[in-house]
């Protein structure tokens, strides 16, 4: 097995938008109507949006290959980046997605391992993110690797409301 994770530079984009559609489509298509589904991710993917996280100096994104298939990516934010005010000692996991083909070898460990190097480089003291209630196996896996739910916020599923437990972990 040959995994390598690289970060994700502007001639990526169409790479990175092709993989943030595939992999959240799987992981929520069947729990969301077909319509919030599409226009969440029309807003979240769109070359714009996806260009400005890719050029805010706040966020890094990077890419898992497991042997020479793109198999994931993460994206992470510190400073004014992060999607709540959690301070300036924290870091943000925003996105960490893995295909489905390639679940269950080990990479969002191993991407997760990258946002906490990414964290002790940048000198903060928390790592945290936003994991939907409703979506059990993610939460399994923070957990396990040591995150703990410290409150929640709403996240917007196209016009849906939806509920995302804050967990966070101490570095």
């Amino acid at each position: 097995m040959n995994v390598r994770v690289v970060r994700c530079s502007p001639e990526d984009l169409q790479k990175l938008q092709e993989i943030s559609i595939e992999t959240f489509k799987d992981t929520f298509q069947a729990q969301n109507s077909p319509e919030n589904l599409k226009g969440y991710m029309e807003r979240a993917f769109n070359n714009t949006q996806l260009e400005g996280e890719l050029s805010n100096t706040h966020s890094e994104i990077y890419f898992i290959y497991f042997d020479e298939d793109l198999a994931g990516y993460l994206k992470v934010n510190i400073n004014e980046a992060q999607t709540e005010n959690m301070g300036d000692d924290s870091l943000e996991i925003e996105r960490i997605y893995i295909q489905n083909k390639f679940q269950k070898h080990g990479l969002g460990k191993y991407l997760l391992n990258k946002a906490m190097e990414i964290a002790i480089e940048h000198h903060k003291k928390n790592i945290w993110l936003g994991v939907w209630e409703k979506n059990d196996n993610a939460i399994a896996f923070y957990k396990k690797m040591g995150f703990i739910q410290t409150g929640t916020h709403s996240f917007y599923m196209g016009d849906e409301e939806q509920t995302d437990f804050i967990m966070v972990k101490k570095i």
